[in-house]
């Protein structure tokens, strides 16, 4: 039955590169730095020994699912902000039900052990001396998915803007597409120099999402309802900040990065256009995406913004991973991916049908979302398949030999950078 699924997404030339890879990035970030690795330094030593790193990767990944899922269970439509007690000179504001305390404690709990497991995987992988590029790729494929589950999560604590207190719906859409883009950049860069440089706003905004909802768990959500100084809402702030740090910070030093190794020739030397081809299948999943939600009939954004997000998000993921195994594997990219055909076959049936219903566009919605969700998942799953082959391997397991062969030299290796 798995030969009958399985398909060989990778060519024999990537095979190939991943033979000569070797892991190159650097992280600046201060807190990085100086308190998360530290503190990852020590969690990772309460590991056995006998746990495989991408074992960590797959829980931490699944603890990320669960922190959106609570959300999605209890507040499907972001509304709960939008209790009683919140809406106060908004009468006519449906009231929400408010996310019970335990379930933010939860969330915070679930997103805090993601960010650790995610912080010790590579730590382990030295650990045990079984770094592969498919522990690499296994990360930063799960890390491409994780924003959407990440950045859909947070937007429960403002919640819609039904009550003046929040940002609007289609402005959150818009800031998940620079979430999108900001993670985009920092593997096209290395997809041009060679080197992973971290961005910081990752460890900033995953300690800064535990705080937040640990203070809600204890505060409530209306304690995001209130202004500061200016008229200035705790969301618009949150818009604010997330702008800021990608466009005013990651595109920036991408390109100026990009920029030295060409001056240096130090990076991948190729042709603008070149270049410029790993942005081409993102640019237009988000042309085709904004089309549809600009133009539907139905303003399906508001219908089911919670499904819109794990569409958009999935078909990123999607792209991303193949940019990450491109550059990983030093081949040519790809100009245009295939999980954007049923995307654009979507939209122009949305587009196009005369007198589209909200039924029938809903349920175009959720068939595409099942479907690009399904083939993600079959992409992933054979890609590790075959990586394991290529490599010898097994995904979630250590062989005995490794660790003895390698335990004795872990100290020093837990203080490089992941």
């Amino acid at each position: 039955m798995a030969k009958r699924v399985y398909y060989p997404y990778l060519s024999a030339e990537v095979l190939s590169g991943f033979d000569t890879y070797k892991y190159s990035c650097k992280d600046t970030s201060p807190l990085s730095n100086y308190v998360m690795h530290p503190f990852w330094n020590a969690c990772v030593k309460l590991c056995p020994m006998w746990v495989a790193p991408n074992l960590l990767t797959l829980v931490g990944f699944l603890c990320c699912i669960g922190h959106f899922g609570l959300l999605t269970i209890y507040d499907y439509d972001y509304t709960s902000g939008t209790a009683p007690s919140n809406i106060s000179g908004h009468p006519d504001v449906p009231a929400g039900v408010p996310v019970p305390s335990l379930i933010w404690l939860m969330v915070a709990i679930l997103l805090f052990l993601s960010h650790t497991l995610d912080g010790i995987d590579g730590k382990q992988a030295r650990r045990t001396g079984t770094s592969t590029p498919l522990g690499e790729l296994f990360d930063h494929g799960l890390d491409s998915w994780a924003t959407i589950f990440i950045t859909g999560a947070i937007y429960s604590v403002f919640g819609r803007d039904l009550d003046g207190f929040s940002v609007p719906v289609f402005r959150m859409f818009c800031l998940f597409w620079n979430i999108y883009l900001c993670f985009l950049l920092s593997h096209w860069e290395k997809y041009n120099t060679g080197i992973l440089n971290l961005p910081w706003g990752y460890d900033f905004s995953m300690v800064g999402c535990f705080l937040v909802y640990l203070a809600t768990s204890v505060g409530g959500q209306g304690m995001w309802k209130g202004k500061f100084p200016g008229d200035i809402l705790p969301g618009q702030i949150f818009e604010v900040l997330c702008y800021t740090g990608n466009v005013g910070m990651t595109l920036p030093i991408a390109l100026w990065n990009i920029k030295i190794a060409y001056r240096d020739g130090t990076g991948k030397d190729r042709t603008f256009l070149e270049a410029v081809r790993p942005l081409v299948s993102t640019l237009i999943a988000m042309f085709f995406c904004f089309l549809w939600v600009l133009n539907s009939p139905n303003n399906i954004l508001e219908q089911d913004i919670r499904c819109i997000f794990l569409l958009t998000g999935t078909v990123f993921a999607n792209i991303c991973c193949k940019l990450i195994i491109n550059q990983m594997s030093n081949t040519r990219c790809e100009l245009f991916s295939i999980i954007l055909v049923p995307l654009i076959l979507a939209t122009l049936l949305v587009l196009f049908i005369p007198g589209l219903t909200l039924k029938l566009e809903l349920s175009i919605l959720y068939s595409l979302t099942g479907f690009v969700v399904l083939a993600h998942l079959h992409y992933g799953a054979c890609v590790v398949h075959q990586m394991c082959g290529h490599l010898a391997i097994r995904p979630f397991h250590i062989k005995l030999h490794q660790m003895e062969e390698d335990g004795e030299a872990t100290s020093h290796l837990l203080e490089e950078d992941v």
